[in-house]
């Protein structure tokens, strides 16, 4: 008898349970993706902010100022109020007419937006912005208990002001000329590297790939000591050498990723080219490379962002030497001398950011696809 009434419980469709599932995905990845974007938002909204607007109490979270009208020279900051009708009495908009010893006014209360004349304890005097010849009207109640009127008022000067305190085209300079170079090192040797041991025969090589897959876990604060003596007893601290020229010789990420692509690429068409006369530098040239093209944007991406948010040693390296600093080192120092102008600071923030992002939409493409191909036989 139980298991007749299990069997008789209805069940969902296989189509049903696919939508639900959908469903539940994608209220998952939208809640993800609202928590993700929420820092970003912010930081558009600040840049976008005086001061004033920052700092004034009760205003919204969008970039907003008090709504004003000007009569007689004066200035009056508009709020909302609601005149009851059956009583005559404006009251605070949002107020509960319940509390007060008027008729209820729920069912037909007018709204009017006024401009504050005069502040008192327990009434205050407004001005009508559409007859201001009419003179003031009188309203009992506590004027803070109004809700201000707010206009959208974005600060978009906010960016040029950041553009030229900073000194952007400086910094942007100095950052692309050791992203694009360090790049470049990165990715050229770690295609050499990786088409070694994706293709030769090498003694040992395992134990070689090992070796070279340990440096990845190797803390960079370990290594800092000695390489900064090396590197200042050569005379290189100060410039860009330390930075730039280690790059040439690649890291065990990007050596991995590359043999792992090239490793998929079928051994036949070496050979192929080999019975042509290609040699082994041909064949790299003309025959892994051109189809690693996903597999190098991968890396190059990588590695390009990486040195575009890079703080820790070229604030080392290069400390004292403004005139070099690359865009991270001089946001800090920004920072630190505008540290109570968070509109600025947020605003230098986003420019910095536009590169990269741009070169991310253009190449997602290529970039996506590498990381899916690396490691999947094709």
């Amino acid at each position: 008898m139980a298991a007749r009434q299990r069997s008789a419980r209805p069940r969902l469709s296989k189509k049903a349970r696919e939508a639900v599932n959908t469903i539940l995905l994608t209220g998952l990845t939208l809640v993800v993706l609202f928590f993700f974007l929420m820092p970003l938002v912010y930081g558009i909204v600040t840049s976008l902010k005086t001061d004033n607007q920052i700092t004034n109490s009760g205003a919204p979270w969008w970039p907003a100022s008090e709504e004003t009208f000007t009569h007689d020279g004066a200035e009056y900051k508009i709020y909302r109020v609601v005149e009851c009708d059956a009583a005559g009495n404006p009251i605070p908009w949002g107020y509960d007419p319940a509390a007060l010893t008027v008729p209820d006014c729920r069912d037909g209360g007018r709204e009017y937006n006024w401009g504050l004349a005069v502040k008192r304890r327990e009434y205050a005097e407004f001005i009508d912005p559409q007859n201001p010849e009419a003179g003031l009207i009188r309203w009992e109640g506590r004027w803070r208990t109004l809700e201000r009127n707010w206009k959208f008022d974005a600060q978009w000067g906010n960016y040029p002001e950041a553009w030229q305190t900073i000194n952007f085209v400086r910094l942007l300079a100095n950052t692309l000329i050791y992203a694009i170079l360090s790049t470049i090192g990165v990715v050229g040797a770690g295609a050499l590297v990786a088409y070694g041991f994706a293709r030769f025969p090498i003694p040992r090589k395992n134990a070689l790939f090992m070796i070279v897959m340990a440096t990845i876990i190797l803390p960079g604060a370990v290594t800092l000591i000695p390489t900064y003596a090396i590197f200042n007893r050569i005379g290189w601290v100060g410039t860009w050498l330390p930075l730039i020229v280690p790059a040439f010789f690649s890291n065990g990420y990007n050596i991995f990723l590359l043999r792992q692509f090239f490793m998929s690429i079928p051994r036949e068409q070496d050979e192929a080219a080999t019975i042509d006369g290609a040699g082994p530098l041909r064949v790299f040239l003309q025959i892994i490379l051109p189809q690693s093209v996903p597999a190098l944007t991968a890396a190059a991406m990588f590695h390009f962002f990486f040195a575009w948010n890079h703080f820790f040693e070229p604030l080392v390296y290069l400390a004292g030497h403004p005139d070099k600093f690359p865009i991270t080192v001089g946001l800090t120092a920004f920072n630190n001398l505008y540290s109570q102008q968070t509109n600025l600071i947020q605003a230098a923030s986003l420019i910095s950011a536009v590169i990269p992002l741009l070169i991310f939409f253009f190449a997602q493409r290529v970039f996506l696809q590498g990381i899916v191909f690396t490691g999947v036989d094709k």
